[in-house]
C-alpha cells in the first residue's frame, strides 16, 4: 500500500526586512512539508502576491512602514475580508497582551515572538494551516490573562492555569504540557481541573471550546 501523500503548506511571508524574509525562507524551506510561494514587504504587495500565489498561510509582521508599529492589524483585517481562506499568523517584536487580543480580533489564527524557537514557528504554522490557533508560551499566556481580565470567570485563573489553558487549546497531552513546563504530569491535571472548575465545564474539549466562545482563544 502506498504512503498517504504529503500535503505541503504554502506559505507567504508579510515583513519590511528583506533579511528577515530571508531568514525565515531558508528556515521554512528545509521542512519538506512547508513551501514558500511569496514574499511581501508592504499592505498592497501582501495582496498582490497573495491573489497570485494563493498562499494557505501568511506569516505577518505587525510592523510593515516607518510610519507605524501596528499596521500589520489593519492588513489582517483586510486579509480576513478579501482572503478569508488564508490562514494568518503574526510573527512580531512586540509581546504585549494587547496586542495579541487585537490579532485574534483581526482575524489571526495565531501570534509569535520572533525569538520564537524554530520547531515552535514551525509547528504553529502547520497549525494554523489545519485551522487551528497557535500561540507560543508567552502569547498563548498574554491573550488568556488579558481577557480572563476583565471576562466572567469569577474565580480569575491564575498566570500557571493560562499557561496550561493555552497548551489545552493546541491539544496537548498532560505528559506533553508537564514536560514544556517541567511539572509533573499529576501537577498539570490539578491545574487542568482547577481551569474546568473556574470555566464550570466537565471535561478538557469543553474548557477549550468555553474558552473559545468567550473569544479566548
Amino acid at each position: 500500500m502506498a504512503p498517504p501523500r504529503r500535503t505541503t503548506v504554502r506559505i507567504m511571508l508579510v515583513d519590511d526586512h528583506a533579511i528577515l524574509r530571508q531568514g525565515l525562507r531558508s528556515v521554512l524551506d528545509r521542512e519538506p512539508d512547508l513551501q514558500v510561494v511569496g514574499e511581501a514587504a508592504s499592505r498592497d504587495e501582501a495582496h498582490a502576491v497573495a491573489e497570485a500565489a494563493r498562499p494557505d498561510v501568511a506569516v505577518v509582521d505587525l510592523k510593515l512602514t516607518a510610519g507605524s508599529d501596528h499596521d500589520g492589524l489593519v492588513l489582517c483585517r483586510e486579509f480576513t475580508a478579501r482572503h478569508p481562506g488564508v490562514g494568518l499568523l503574526v510573527l512580531t517584536t512586540f509581546l504585549e497582551d494587547r496586542l495579541v487580543v487585537e490579532a485574534m480580533h483581526a482575524g489571526a489564527r495565531g501570534y509569535v515572538v520572533k525569538d520564537v524557537d524554530t520547531t515552535e514557528l514551525v509547528r504553529a504554522i502547520r497549525s494554523v494551516a489545519q485551522g487551528r490557533n497557535a500561540f507560543d508560551s508567552r502569547t498563548a499566556a498574554a491573550v488568556v490573562a488579558s481577557l480572563a481580565a476583565g471576562g466572567p470567570v469569577e474565580d480569575q485563573l491564575t498566570a500557571r492555569e493560562l499557561e496550561v489553558l493555552g497548551m489545552l487549546a493546541r491539544g496537548w497531552s498532560n505528559i506533553r504540557i508537564g514536560k514544556e513546563l517541567f511539572i509533573a504530569p499529576t501537577t498539570v491535571k490539578f491545574h487542568v481541573s482547577n481551569v474546568m472548575r473556574k470555566l464550570q465545564v466537565s471535561r478538557r474539549a469543553e474548557a477549550v471550546y468555553e474558552a473559545s466562545k468567550r473569544g479566548l482563544i
